[in-house]
């Protein structure tokens, strides 16, 4: 799923930046140089939103940037939970299936990886580029 979040920059005593979102609570990261923090935000961002994903919690609406009071700046930071799984959330996963013997034979016999038809053929089910 593809998100956009209001996060408020504030301006770290040490140098930096430190960021929180609003609408999710303990959702907080920073960054040395307003790049990082932005690109530590959309990370922070998609992991509590996955999280909330997988837990079926409901996900949190976003606030109206324009309403928030801060002395820091007000930001939307996107993320895409999706992007993110294909990134963090890679290993593999053993799984057992059954097929005709004969295919089994003839697959085997060409040289066919299993496991990467497998994935491209649920890829291509789903819709998913890899």
């Amino acid at each position: 799923m593809k998100y956009l979040y209001p996060a408020i920059f504030e301006n770290a005593e040490e140098g930096g930046y430190i960021v929180n979102f609003p609408d999710i609570p303990n959702c907080f990261t920073c960054g040395d140089t307003m790049i990082e923090a932005i690109e530590m935000a959309q990370d922070v961002l998609a992991m509590m939103l996955a999280d909330y994903e997988d837990c079926g919690k409901e996900v949190p609406i976003p606030s109206d940037a324009k309403k928030i009071e801060t002395k820091g700046m007000v930001n939307l930071v996107f993320t895409d939970t999706e992007m993110w799984r294909r990134t963090v959330d890679n290993k593999a996963v053993k799984k057992t299936l059954t097929l005709p013997s004969w295919l089994n034979k003839k697959a085997e016999k060409s040289g066919i990886n299993f496991s990467q038809t497998l994935q491209e053929a649920l890829c291509n089910k789903m819709g998913i580029t890899l």
